[in-house]
């Protein structure tokens, strides 16, 4: 059984890399279309955001928090969930992760940032809460209802900025108190210098760690693997199934939430409207190209945060659309290579029986 997982894992990986190849041989072809040289494109592209000290913490930086968002969605993932609402979470996250760095004031850094990081958690997970309960004791399909949260953050958090919390003559918070930030990259590394990667890097790493030895290796992570694959099957076995979902739904929450920290405590040190820049929608794709594996999320995002940084690097031979349409490639392909491994394998594994 553990050969025909991991045959089957190494078979998906390789369709992964495979995908990723034909999007940007179908990219190159879009080039050449408009007259313009792909591989003078895609060597820019590399050279800009690989060979580079800055290119390299510009993609750490875009890469942390899809690194947050991409687990919080596989998390749900592998119980079933798809939590589309990551973005909302995200945003209620980092509003109060915000209003815990201005409103306290005089405490050891260690201590603010801790309280900072809860409250971002806290805003996520409460967040994710709604559409959680509608979940296990409804039945309401979260795609809907988180989709709906993600609208209600986004006018709610407007909102207290507009009329209780901006800054005067700005559109953001006020800043929050120095103790509150997580150090810059480049006060440790010189070559990183100008580029805003931070310490919730290895916070990412960290969860990424976290979620990979609560998955596999804790009674938790054996009945959410086995709710996400059947749910009827699971309760037969006596897994208490709505309790894992409702748990579940509210960690991927909380995660969603961490993934504020990246902007609020580590780059412009308050709260805006469009802070996250779609980090939680990403997260929908990282999960889903990385395998739902936290080790295929952190490369996953890596790939997603250099096409990022990628889109300022060739700006001036390429439209910036040229690098939407690989990302949306990727998905496509690497999708689609998913489905189609999942049911050529199980063909072939059900001849050989």
């Amino acid at each position: 059984m553990a050969n025909k997982h991991l045959k089957l894992f190494l078979i998906q990986i390789g369709a992964v890399l495979l995908s990723i190849l034909a999007a940007f041989v179908v990219g190159a072809v879009l080039m050449l279309l408009i007259k313009v040289n792909p591989i003078e494109v895609y060597w820019k592209l590399f050279e800009g955001v690989l060979l580079t000290p800055y290119g390299i913490a510009q993609t750490i930086f875009k890469a942390t928090p899809l690194i947050m968002t991409g687990l919080a969605i596989a998390l749900g993932f592998k119980a079933g969930i798809f939590n589309i609402g990551a973005e909302g979470q995200m945003i209620v996250g980092g509003f109060l992760c915000a209003y815990a760095g201005f409103s306290f004031h005089g405490l050891p850094p260690v201590l603010h940032i801790v309280i900072c990081a809860a409250a971002a958690f806290a805003g996520g997970l409460a967040w994710a809460a709604v559409p959680a309960i509608l979940r296990v004791k409804t039945g309401a399909h979260e795609v809907i209802t988180t989709i709906m949260m993600n609208f209600i953050a986004l006018a709610l958090t407007n909102y207290f900025i507009t009329y209780y919390f901006h800054l005067p003559e700005t559109v953001h918070t006020q800043l929050i108190a120095p103790a509150a930030g997580l150090a810059r990259m480049d006060s440790f590394l010189g070559a990183f210098r100008g580029s805003p990667a931070n310490m919730a890097f290895f916070i990412a790493l960290a969860l990424s760690a976290c979620v990979w030895w609560a998955l596999w290796k804790t009674p938790y992570g054996y009945e959410t693997r086995a709710v996400g694959l059947s749910p009827f099957a699971a309760e037969t076995a006596g897994i208490n199934v709505k309790k894992n979902l409702l748990v579940t739904f509210l960690l991927s929450g909380g995660l969603s939430g961490l993934a504020s920290m990246n902007f609020i405590m580590g780059y412009k040190h308050y709260f805006e409207e469009g802070f996250s820049q779609g980090a939680g929608f990403m997260g929908i794709a990282v999960a889903l190209v990385g395998q739902n594996h936290p080790v295929g999320i952190i490369l996953a995002a890596f790939l997603f945060g250099a096409l990022s940084h990628g889109t300022l690097v060739i700006n001036a031979l390429v439209p910036k659309d040229i690098i939407q349409i690989l990302q949306a490639l990727v998905i496509i392909f690497v999708i689609s290579s998913n489905l189609a491994v999942r049911k050529f394998y199980s063909v072939t594994d059900a001849d050989k029986k």
